[in-house]
């Protein structure tokens, strides 16, 4: 069994490449040739803490990936990281364990930010003025990174709760060629922004339905278990379409879900991610629209990205 370090897995890691595989499995998703149970959730509340167990199988792949996956929010303040986590891959074909990627919670990282930059290709506006960025943690900076070659904008909002993340996450994105903004109040953020997107793990809406724009965009990343919500029912409700990675999982927990249970969307269109990558067209029909994805975040990233480690190697 190979045993990969977070160095090793980051010295393979290609975007492009895995951007490619992304799109095939979020495909296989929505065609129903994934095999995914439901995910396992832990909730740490006297440590500020939730832990998720993700694990799939693409039909026909020579193996299947398991992941477990962290967020200790307090960490930062003892010098840890916030997130952690490894994955496993199992022979298909005996259930030998395959590889051991122990990569510090890095890989989920990178197939999200890289969900971000799928969803961005379909449902950006074309005229961006500035993006908003909720949050100031590694999520934050690594979406923003990867809407570097999709955009020409280089002004960025940023919303965080806590002035010296906002200030370091200022420095973080002034090196990637940005000209930063820092806020503590999202409405700011959302009157200046056409392209946001959410990164917090918050259990309060940070983003109210007065304070969008018309023509704006929103990815939301952040609430990817029962409880958390980066953005108020209301604002779920006046989106002119809803993009999901997982309808199933989106109308039990994340954004969409809130307002689902409410009984506010039954007249706005509740896409699959995958259904529309392969019928190839963008999801925006005018440029007025509010378009919103919810990116809970499915086990089939995983093993594509742990695909497209090992083929390197």
């Amino acid at each position: 069994m190979k045993i990969l370090n977070k160095r090793q897995i980051l010295e393979a890691f290609d975007a492009d490449a895995t951007t490619l595989l992304l799109k095939e499995g979020f495909i296989a998703y929505s065609k129903r040739q994934v095999q995914q149970p439901p995910v396992q959730h832990f909730l740490f509340e006297q440590a500020a803490g939730d832990c998720c167990i993700k694990s799939a199988w693409l039909e026909g792949d020579e193996q299947f990936v398991l992941k477990v996956s962290s967020g200790f929010y307090r960490n930062p303040a003892q010098g840890l990281a916030s997130n952690q986590g490894l994955m496993m891959a199992f022979s298909a074909q005996t259930g030998e364990p395959q590889a051991l990627l122990l990569d510090e919670g890095w890989l989920t990282a990178l197939r999200t930010a890289l969900a971000g930059r799928i969803v961005a290709e379909l449902c950006a506006p074309t005229e961006i003025p500035a993006i908003g960025i909720v949050g100031c943690g590694m999520q934050a900076l690594l979406q923003l990174q990867q809407l570097k070659p999709l955009t020409a904008c280089r002004e960025v909002w940023v919303w965080g709760r806590n002035e010296s993340a906002l200030q370091a996450y200022r420095h973080s994105a002034e090196a990637e060629g940005f000209r930063v903004h820092t806020t503590q109040d999202a409405a700011e953020l959302a009157a200046h922004c056409r392209l946001i997107i959410t990164t917090t793990p918050s259990r309060e809406p940070i983003l109210r339905a007065t304070d969008i724009r018309p023509g704006t965009h929103i990815t939301a990343v952040g609430a990817d278990s029962h409880g958390k919500q980066e953005l108020e029912s209301g604002l779920v409700a006046r989106a002119d379409v809803l993009l999901a990675d997982s309808v199933s999982q989106c109308t039990e927990y994340g954004e969409i879900a809130m307002a689902y249970r409410q009984g506010l969307l039954a007249s706005i269109p509740l896409v699959e991610l995958g259904t529309v990558l392969a019928q190839g067209k963008k999801v925006r029909s005018d440029p007025e629209q509010i378009t919103l994805a919810d990116l809970t975040g499915l086990a089939i990233q995983d093993v594509q990205i742990v695909k497209g480690i090992l083929a390197r190697l």
